[in-house]
């Protein structure tokens, strides 16, 4: 009976990460393309683009702190999925750069909370079922659909255009919110709450954790030293001479390292190192990865070291969600994961893309030794954080 109800919650986390993700794969590659196409400067697209990440430093924990104090993340999950569909369709009939400017700040501003809170439900409901429900199934199932969404929506272009992105963004966001309203919710803390009249706790007490203040700096320390090669690598590789099929083969491979973790090596990496040797796993691969970028573009180097993706994003994540599963307090989850996914590890990843063009401008590949130099400042942080979860983070306890 038990296991029944597992597989019931799992299915419907992995349909609702299937459909969230693929919405950001049908649009996200070629969301600058539209906005080109309605009329748009390069500048005006940096703008907006800029604007929405301004947007989801916002938007994301104001929306996260709401689902908890409201102890009701399903709800306010599938509302944000909602208006975010809306918003998409907004795009359509938009032209012009302050209309669609305020369209593209509408639209992050609703998308933002619902990967943050969605995990916070996944990672929640995986920890409470012990066995049989991985968070890493989830989330590789999000992995997967995004790859699908993008893979699909250039023929969806070809044949009718680049609307055509907008529609199915829009129709998938709106399946989305139908989905978050199935799953299960074990992030709330509204039975003890009305129980014992207590009311929810505050901010400053997430903050107060020295074990969630390190784990966010781990991550935006790792996590956004992956900004460099998502914005210059392929430039890079051009350069040395390397073809685009080439170096799409590598880029994939890096894809493919994700999801292999996500779903199959990850769980178990987790469960046997801990989460904080997990994440001191994740900060050596970084240092390694970022350490060979910067010596070499010799295809063979590179396909050697473009699978550890799958160590310094996938298995890092998994860890962060395996310990604030674990650390944060009843009714802060969903704050939680806006303050690690939206403001610490999002505005590390958009100041750290604008220090890259500034170090690739002046030194090249060489700005790849900043890039390891931030993993490798990372592993003091896992080793203290060691000390400090041994014994009582372990799976099981």
């Amino acid at each position: 009976m038990l296991a029944s109800v597992r597989s019931a919650a799992l299915a419907r986390f992995v349909l609702l990460f299937a459909v969230m993700y693929a919405a950001f794969g049908v649009a996200s590659p070629f969301l600058p393309a539209f906005l080109s196409a309605h009329g748009l400067q390069p500048e005006q697209i940096g703008v907006v683009l800029a604007g929405a990440t301004a947007a989801r430093l916002i938007s994301g924990p104001a929306a996260g702190r709401l689902a908890d104090r409201l102890a009701a993340l399903p709800v306010v999950l599938s509302a944000c999925a909602a208006l975010a569909a809306v918003a998409a369709l907004c795009f359509l009939p938009a032209f012009g750069f302050l209309l669609l400017l305020l369209v593209g700040l509408s639209h992050a501003a609703a998308l933002a909370p619902t990967t943050t809170i969605a995990d916070a439900l996944a990672v929640n409901a995986a920890v409470r079922a012990r066995r049989g429900f991985e968070y890493g199934w989830v989330r590789g199932a999000g992995s997967v659909a995004f790859i699908v969404g993008s893979i699909l929506s250039g023929p969806a272009i070809g044949a009718y255009g680049l609307n055509a992105i907008i529609w199915l963004q829009a129709g998938l966001l709106g399946a989305a919110a139908c989905c978050a309203m199935t799953v299960p919710d074990l992030a709330s803390r509204r039975t003890e709450r009305a129980d014992r009249a207590e009311p929810t706790p505050g901010i400053g007490v997430l903050l107060a954790l020295p074990l969630f203040r390190r784990l966010v700096v781990i991550a935006a320390l790792v996590l956004g030293s992956h900004a460099m090669h998502d914005t210059f690598a392929v430039i890079r590789w051009s350069a040395a001479g390397i073809s685009p099929a080439t170096a799409s083969v590598l880029w994939s491979e890096a894809v493919a390292a994700e999801v292999i973790v996500f779903f199959l090596v990850g769980p178990a990496l987790v469960d046997r190192l801990g989460p904080a040797g997990a994440m001191a796993a994740a900060a050596a691969a970084g240092t390694l990865r970022w350490i060979v970028m910067a010596l070499t573009a010799d295809v063979v180097a590179l396909a050697l070291v473009q699978p550890l993706h799958g160590l310094t994003f996938a298995l890092l994540h998994l860890a962060c969600m395996r310990l604030l599963a674990r650390i944060v307090p009843a009714g802060l989850a969903a704050t939680a994961q806006a303050i690690y996914g939206t403001v610490a590890v999002g505005a590390a990843t958009a100041g750290l893309t604008l220090l890259s063009g500034f170090f690739y401008g002046r030194i090249e590949a060489h700005g790849f030794w900043v890039m390891a130099a931030l993993c490798a400042l990372a592993l003091p942080l896992t080793w203290r954080m060691a000390a400090d979860t041994t014994p009582r983070t372990n799976r099981g306890s």
